[in-house]
């Protein structure tokens, strides 16, 4: 049974679970639930109607995993927008951005400088690195790697069952991997196991079933390679 949660004077309206940690400059707006075991870094905010450490209730057919986790942390400067949920066993790193009504599941991490936006939701035993951004609306499915760097468009889909539920419980979701500083455009489908290459550019609306070569640009359904990203594109020239 989850810990009791008990009204605290620290923000209106908020709840506190056994042995948060807050550390000094934490911003806590109206109306927020911190539960039993999570830790809050020094200048985080976490604004109006935010959830952390929320335990996981995972569904009977589920493959993800059914453990108990710890409550979730949240890095130095990091930031949990307005009605935004970040698991138990999650973690935003030092100056990360969950977005409003975002959420971010058990035993994902959300790397250094990072933003996660409006309305997406990163699931299960995801690793997102440094300096990404994600737009809103994106679903980034359990397991992916999202390296240094990323860009993925508003309303990216990602994927890791082709069978679709038809499977044995403990087979192995087979999760894309996107290198660093990959471009994904705005509501592209990555099929399950797809690796994209380093500085790839995705076009908008592609459906990519096949893995992406480093630097290559691909556009269409389903996507085709059209060409390669010049040197003038690549990140140390916008960074």
């Amino acid at each position: 049974m989850a810990s009791a949660l008990q009204p605290s004077e620290l923000a209106p309206g908020l709840l506190l679970g056994e042995d948060v940690d807050l550390e000094q400059g934490v911003a806590i707006g109206a109306n927020v639930v911190i539960h039993a075991g999570s830790a809050i870094g020094r200048q985080a905010t976490i604004q109006d109607n935010a959830v952390i450490g929320k335990a996981a209730l995972v569904g009977p057919r589920s493959s993800a995993l059914r453990e108990a986790t710890a409550g979730a942390i949240i890095g130095p400067g990091a930031a949990v927008l307005c009605g935004a949920i970040v698991f138990a066993g999650a973690r935003l790193a030092e100056g990360a951005i969950a977005g409003d009504q975002c959420q971010v599941r058990e035993r994902s991490v959300v790397g250094e400088n990072s933003v996660v936006g409006r309305g997406c939701a990163i699931d299960n035993d995801v690793a997102i690195g440094r300096n990404v951004r994600i737009e809103t609306g994106c679903y980034i499915t359990g397991h992916s790697i999202v390296e240094d760097e990323v860009f993925i468009g508003p309303g990216v889909v990602t994927t890791n069952d082709n069978t679709m539920a038809r499977m044995a419980r403990e087979t192995r979701l087979p999760a894309p991997r996107l290198h660093r500083a990959c471009r994904v455009g705005g509501g592209a489908v990555l099929c399950p196991g797809i690796e994209v290459g380093e500085e790839a550019f995705i076009a908008a609306g592609a459906v990519i079933v096949r893995d992406v070569p480093p630097r290559a640009v691909v556009m269409g359904v389903p996507a085709r390679q059209v060409g390669w990203v010049p040197d003038e594109d690549l990140i140390e020239h916008w960074s």
